[in-house]
């Protein structure tokens, strides 16, 4: 018997239903300025959102860089983020290659995309964002990942709901592709002039040529 699918947007409306009129922090983390976009005009209404910007995983370091970049630009530049605060976190390549033991079972490096690397990645960094978050006593934490049609959203809440302790700082389910929120973020991409990267960000996945 199939398992019947998880609506992770109806528990984000849920959530935020039941926030009446406050405002609870948020720690965001995210990838890239594209797919923060759309996550940031949706959320920005409820929630006060700092981004973390953690992604050791991508290739090369001037990828990184250039991602970085056009995310501060971003914020800057875009009114609903005029009071999202971003935290720039460390970069070291090593992190991520040891997180997925990816050198050593040399099978993964070959997946396409959604596969266990990619779990084990989105486990990485929503690790190290949960610890911050948790660190710095924010309510919430979740991550943009789920915006892309290309990653795994069922794997990214089960994540999160993992990682989230009881009476601590909460994970926000999502899955922000949903309501059209992927086209959002492209069309929003246009109206700013986005540097939209071709690939996820290791250096496996840029074989897999797919707009993330």
């Amino acid at each position: 018997m199939e398992r019947q699918k998880i609506n992770y947007q109806k528990q984000t409306d849920i959530i935020i239903n039941n926030l009446a009129n406050s405002r609870p922090s948020l720690l965001l983390h995210a990838c890239c300025a594209p797919c923060s976009s759309y996550v940031i005009e949706y959320l920005s209404k409820y929630f006060a959102i700092t981004i973390f910007y953690y992604n050791p995983n991508i290739y090369p370091s001037q990828e990184y860089e250039r991602r970085l970049e056009e995310l501060k630009k971003f914020l800057k530049n875009f009114p609903p983020a005029q009071e999202v605060h971003l935290i720039q976190s460390s970069y070291d390549p090593e992190d991520f290659y040891k997180a997925t033991n990816v050198k050593e079972e040399k099978e993964l490096q070959a997946e396409n995309e959604k596969g266990e690397r990619c779990r084990r990645c989105y486990l990485f960094r929503m690790k190290k964002a949960y610890e911050y978050a948790l660190d710095n006593k924010f309510d919430w934490f979740t991550t943009t990942l789920s915006i892309s049609p290309f990653k795994d959203s069922e794997k990214i809440n089960t994540i999160g709901q993992e990682l989230e302790v009881e009476g601590k700082t909460k994970f926000l389910p999502s899955d922000f592709k949903k309501r059209s929120g992927f086209l959002r973020s492209l069309q929003l991409s246009a109206e700013y002039g986005l540097y939209r990267q071709d690939y996820c960000g290791c250096i496996y996945s840029k074989g897999n040529i797919v707009k993330s």
